[in-house]
């Protein structure tokens, strides 16, 4: 996972901007001095941050290899609260934009054998992943799923890798058949699955079988995780700062310390991004985030401090 410590923010211009699908506009970012952007691997996001306090995350979508672009794909949120919709109605050629990345919590662990399956905008991140696959010699497949043909971003790219590719128009042929695809484990095989949460919980039903650390996933919105393990309030202490502060449970550890003048990077405050990960020195967490996998959460080494919470009395921060 990439650290926060190795983001950095910038200011891009939309250097091209084109129709990927339909609703789905596709932009080229670049320095406006010409400047080469951070590097970054395939499974990777960057925060727009747009006007009115917005900051939205997009997967790169590109070539790693282009050191000089950024491509990123948005598709129009019918119920946007204001984030796609500005993105699509104001980022024309030319427009200018603060970026703050790259990150990096989906990314592609080396293994003989992928599946891949993606749905609608989902693609985006699964791009330079298959460009990285092929790279490294891997056998591959690709399981592409959306309402139809016309919503599909980056289909005649994708249907240019003949034999890797299967496409899934609901309107032609239905939903993803994962019994098919999914339904024997594969020794070897990783998993790769990025796409509207129906889709995602279905992988998950399906790969319940399979070994452990198969299956990979990454979330647009933050799953359903129940009522957190502690119902009343719990103490957090700061390592670095000192601090002995009390989390109630009307608000977030992230809050808390906030309001104790403590800074923190963070963005989505939904446990999607990553932006706020915290070390944690000792205690329990009830881990309440859509990004570490079972056994990152077991480690109990790493919290995301926006949603996750105390699973006992105390929590020591490395902060």
């Amino acid at each position: 996972m990439t650290s926060t410590s190795d983001e950095v923010d910038l200011r891009l211009r939309v250097a091209r901007r084109v129709d990927g699908a339909e609703g789905v506009v596709v932009l080229y970012l670049r320095d406006p001095d010409g400047a080469d952007l951070p590097p970054w691997t395939a499974g990777a996001h960057v925060d727009l941050r747009l006007p009115g306090e917005l900051t939205r995350q997009y997967s790169l979508c590109g070539d790693p290899a282009e050191r000089d672009v950024w491509r990123i794909g948005v598709l129009r949120e019918p119920e946007s609260r204001g984030g796609s919709a500005h993105v699509h109605e104001e980022l024309v050629e030319g427009a200018e934009v603060e970026v703050r990345g790259p990150r990096n919590h989906f990314p592609l662990v080396a293994a003989p054998r992928y599946v891949f399956v993606a749905g609608g905008i989902g693609i985006t991140p699964i791009l330079p992943m298959i460009t990285a696959a092929v790279a490294a010699g891997a056998a591959w497949e690709l399981h592409y799923g959306g309402r139809s043909r016309r919503s599909m971003a980056f289909l005649e790219s994708l249907e240019r890798l003949s034999g890797h590719l299967t496409v899934h128009p609901q309107d032609e042929v239905g939903l993803i058949d994962l019994d098919a695809i999914l339904g024997t484990p594969r020794p070897d095989t990783l998993v790769y699955c990025c796409g509207p949460e129906p889709l995602l919980q279905a992988v998950e039903q399906r790969c319940a079988d399979w070994p452990e650390g198969s299956l990979h996933l990454e979330r647009f919105a933050p799953k359903d995780v129940g009522e957190p393990v502690l119902t009343g309030a719990f103490e957090v202490e700061l390592s670095l700062s000192g601090l002995s502060l009390t989390v109630p449970p009307e608000k977030s550890v992230l809050q808390v310390v906030e309001e104790a003048a403590v800074s923190v990077l963070s963005s989505c405050t939904e446990g999607t991004c990553g932006t706020c990960e915290t070390t944690v020195l000792a205690g329990q967490v009830d881990h309440r985030d859509s990004l570490l996998t079972p056994a990152e959460q077991a480690a109990n080494d790493t919290m995301f401090i926006c949603v996750s919470r105390a699973a006992c009395p105390k929590l020591v921060l490395e902060l």
